[in-house]
């Protein structure tokens, strides 16, 4: 079979996709999680907290697509990077699921009795099945930043030398904070759009801080990177149209190597920039009480944030720490051609219709969710 597209272009487009898919998530469930961890903190009564879990109560489910559509892209398009991280952050992996599942129990169980005991804790439920996945999310990028302990055999069988408290070093739980106050900025923005009154006003005192601590802890991740002990170099030049095996070219460690790219190509730079200018964006729409300024700069702060650790480690994908001649990259960790081919053929027949039907939805539940509605509305949470 004639494939019309070079292997070099099929790989460099399944990783933009998987940066697609993961900015997605963010954007999305990131203001679920968001929301659910400034639950406790927004809502003091049964009504305003009703009315915070309610702003995220009909698209949440939906929302959480682009997390499996994330792992599932990964399984397909990145074999090798699937095996090494869910095998080798199993337990954090079980860590995230855990409480990702207190997510719908809560929203469906909460509201089954009257009693203020029983609703209040599956409030502090929904609370750790918001703060506990991005803390998790964000100390994971961290950790893929500085290198997972991991090797590889001869027969390219993975072996994973970590264990769970050894994930949470200084750097990741800068990395973990940052990803926590990004989307509790992001679910503010989102209070500011869909709730009203008092649970806005406190929403918007919650995101002013998410929105400063974002600027700093970047800027303190930034200086980590570039003067901590991390990054790694090929230790030759790739063959990008190569068959994956990580093992035909290597790769070692060098300090300050994740700044390189932003040397060669300027243009990246865009990247940090809209980490640093998207917080700043929502602080003004937060002085201004503009929650579409709000939302639209959380938006933008997760979109450059995400990128930035895209593009710094392009071409790796997973480095190894101890191992780095066993480090995963663009050129070495994919799929065969064929079928990076097969699936962006489903991939673009099938996304716009997942879009289309994104957009359908929110444009039918576009509106606040008002104490009076939930007076009168019996089929909300």
């Amino acid at each position: 079979m004639s494939i019309p597209l070079d292997y070099e272009i099929l790989r460099l487009i399944w990783w933009a996709l998987l940066g697609v898919l993961l900015i997605g998530f963010a954007l999305t469930d990131g203001f679920d999680l968001g929301t659910a961890a400034l639950l406790p903190f927004v809502g003091r009564t049964d009504e305003e907290r009703r009315m915070v879990i309610n702003t995220v109560g009909p698209t949440w489910e939906g929302n959480q697509v682009w997390f499996i559509l994330g792992g599932g892209a990964i399984f397909a398009a990145w074999p090798f990077v699937y095996a090494v991280s869910f095998s080798g952050f199993y337990l954090a992996m079980f860590l995230v699921l855990a409480a990702l599942i207190l997510r719908p129990v809560g929203f469906k169980y909460r509201s089954k009795r009257p009693d203020a005991g029983w609703r209040s804790r599956w409030d502090w439920a929904l609370f750790v099945g918001g703060f506990v996945p991005a803390l998790v999310f964000g100390v994971a990028v961290g950790n893929v930043l500085l290198g997972a302990p991991f090797r590889l055999d001869s027969d390219l069988r993975s072996f994973y030398d970590g264990t769970l408290l050894g994930l949470f070093t200084p750097f990741s739980l800068v990395a973990g904070l940052l990803s926590v106050a990004m989307l509790v900025l992001h679910g503010a923005g989102w209070l500011s759009l869909k709730a009203e009154g008092v649970v806005v006003e406190r929403a918007q005192r919650f995101g002013t801080v998410a929105a400063i601590l974002a600027v700093v802890l970047f800027a303190v991740g930034g200086a980590f990177v570039a003067y901590g002990d991390m990054g790694y170099r090929l230790a030759g030049i790739a063959d990008a149209n190569g068959p994956s095996n990580p093992h035909l070219l290597g790769a070692v460690k060098a300090p300050g190597a994740w700044l390189a790219n932003y040397a060669a190509h300027p243009w990246m730079l865009l990247a940090p920039a809209l980490g640093f200018v998207g917080p700043v964006l929502a602080l003004i729409g937060l002085r201004a009480r503009n929650g579409t300024l709000v939302f639209a700069g959380s938006s933008l702060a997760n979109v450059g944030i995400i990128a930035t650790v895209g593009l710094s480690m392009f071409p790796f994908i997973l480095p190894s720490s101890i191992d780095p001649a066993s480090s995963l990259t663009v050129w070495n960790a994919s799929s065969s051609h064929l079928t990076l081919f097969i699936m962006l053929v489903c991939t673009l027949i099938f996304l716009p219709i997942v879009l289309a039907y994104t957009a359908w939805v929110y444009k039918v539940m576009f509106g606040r969710v008002t104490g009076e509605e939930l007076r009168l509305n019996p089929d909300l949470y």
